[in-house]
């Protein structure tokens, strides 16, 4: 009986947990395995970080090299030479540009007062000789410019060619293959000799320089009076703009004496022409140019107006639904913001193409919205564009995270408030939302790591011109088409080379890229640290 009492008596409550301890998986026992399990996951986290940085820098790290050979025979071919040059026929063009815009403000002021277009630009018939002739007075210099230009890519041709071979040649000694490697005959370019062509054309030009300014001199003495008295100031500031320009001629001259081919070029350049460069240009037949700076400022442009629409509808709402709303429009407005996120942004971008770029194209064109700087606009596809379509995948993030830190608030802020005999709306302005501000300010943060990190929307809906904006313009700028350096690594990542300077560019811009949104998140992180420690 004793026995039989022994088999169906219960355990004690000390007996499963012997059992519990002797259950060993791998030499582990059960708690220690849910540790192991759930303590991997930062573990995971970090190792997946640090290949993923190790990834970036080792595809990436030779691009700097390679960007200094780069502008090596950039100087040495004598392309920078002649871009020394180039500069004056360039400044020329933008004077010629400021020309043409006085000539369409005065068109637009004659035909104003009532003149047809024929008739104004009847009026208008001196200022055009004027500008014709202002014109013609660039074309030997040119002329001139173009022909060194020929000649300088000639020898960079002939520097990628031979450097072609020498790999050719590398490649067959490396396989063994050294009746082929014998084959390969390089020929070596001899800069000195070859740039001395280019150099020696600088009396010539001298002459020609002084005598482009001599003309202009002259052209800008008969400067016309305008039927529009109110433009005219702006033609009195050409003349001096022209008179500046025309001083300027001898220190381009002087930069071009104290040019040395053969100057070292340090491999902090290489750094700078990246970080502060102002042109991406790739694949060109002079020289490419890997300047980081229009990708971050069109980067910078939509996330700025993304966050000036999301912040106030997301934290809105998180006020709306924590303080004010009923439990019904709770269960509405909360499941129907967070659906937001799970739409594809391939969808919304193609969204911003068939749709929205269209509407607001449109709607920039009413009389109605004259009033709005940079309306109307040509361009659908934009900044605007893209930053409002970012904005609607921001709000879910900026949403959740606030409606959190709104939530976590004592009850006792809102109690004592309302005691002290303060409204509703005055307890959540000068008590709840300054409480959770540090949340809200981190929710703000990781929304705008979420949208600078965004590449089809950007990529389908930004126009992909790789210029910075005309900020003179003002807020007009946002208007205009950029490029975000997520979307330049999507365009460009599957028709670059392996391993080529282009290859290496893109991975840097991709580290850049990568830094900042770790950046974002590790201060949003330490934001939230810190509310958490200061609620507690």
């Amino acid at each position: 009986m004793s026995s039989a009492n022994s088999d169906t008596a219960p355990a004690s409550p000390g007996t499963f947990l012997i059992q519990k301890e002797r259950t060993r998986f791998f030499g582990l026992t059960l708690d220690e395995c849910i540790k192991t399990f759930f303590g991997g996951n930062a573990v995971v986290a970090v190792v997946v970080l640090g290949l993923i940085t190790l990834f970036l820098f080792r595809e990436g790290a030779d691009f700097f090299g390679q960007n200094r050979e780069s502008l090596r025979v950039y100087r040495q071919a004598g392309l920078e030479y002649v871009d020394i040059m180039r500069e004056t026929e360039r400044d020329h063009t933008a004077l010629t540009r400021y020309l043409f815009d006085i000539r369409l403000q005065a068109l637009k002021a004659l035909t104003a007062d009532g003149l047809s277009v024929a008739e104004a630009n009847a009026k208008l018939a001196a200022f055009d000789d004027f500008s014709y002739a202002y014109g013609d007075a660039v074309l030997n210099v040119r002329g001139l410019v173009s022909d060194l230009t020929e000649a300088a890519s000639a020898i960079k041709t002939k520097a990628n060619v031979a450097d072609d071979r020498r790999i050719e040649r590398d490649q067959y000694l490396a396989a063994g293959m050294t009746a082929e490697a014998a084959a390969v005959t390089v020929e070596d370019v001899d800069f000195a000799t070859e740039v001395k062509a280019i150099t020696g054309t600088l009396p010539f030009y001298k002459d020609e320089l002084t005598n482009f300014g001599t003309e202009l001199e002259r052209v800008v003495t008969e400067l016309p009076v305008l039927p529009v008295p109110e433009v005219q100031p702006r033609l009195e500031r050409f003349r001096q703009l022209t008179r500046q320009y025309v001083a300027g001629f001898p220190d381009n001259v002087e930069r071009l004496e104290n040019w040395d081919q053969f100057a070292p070029v340090p491999l902090s350049r290489s750094f700078t022409s990246f970080i502060f460069g102002t042109q991406w240009l790739t694949a060109s037949f002079w020289q490419d140019w890997y300047g980081v700076v229009p990708l971050f400022v069109g980067s910078l442009m939509v996330s700025t107006i993304a966050l000036f629409i999301a912040v106030p509808l997301g934290v809105g709402a998180a006020v709306y639904v924590n303080q004010i709303a009923s439990p019904r429009e709770q269960r509405f407005i909360k499941p129907f913001i967070e659906f937001i996120s799970a739409i594809p942004s391939v969808v919304l971008g193609f969204f911003g193409i068939a749709m929205l770029g269209t509407a607001l194209r449109a709607m920039s064109q009413w009389e109605a919205m004259s009033w709005v700087p940079g309306f109307p606009f040509a361009e659908r596809l934009n900044a605007l564009t893209a930053g409002c379509l970012l904005a609607v995948i921001a709000v879910p993030t900026i949403f959740t995270l606030a409606e959190d830190a709104i939530n976590n608030v004592p009850r006792a802020f809102k109690e004592a408030s309302f005691a002290l005999g303060a409204s509703r709306l005055q307890t959540i302005l000068r008590i709840i939302v300054p409480a959770s501000l540090s949340g809200i300010v981190s929710a703000v943060l990781l929304g705008l790591g979420r949208v600078i990190g965004e590449t089809m929307v950007v990529l389908l809906c930004a126009g992909n011109r790789i210029a910075i904006p005309d900020f003179t313009e003002g807020l007009a700028a946002f208007m205009q088409p950029v490029h975000t350096m997520t979307g330049i690594i999507a365009q460009e990542m599957g028709e670059v080379v392996r391993g080529s300077i282009h290859y290496r560019a893109l991975f840097v811009v991709g580290l850049l890229l990568f830094f900042i949104a770790l950046t974002i998140n590790f201060l949003a992180q330490k934001i939230v640290r810190k509310y958490r420690i200061s609620v507690g």
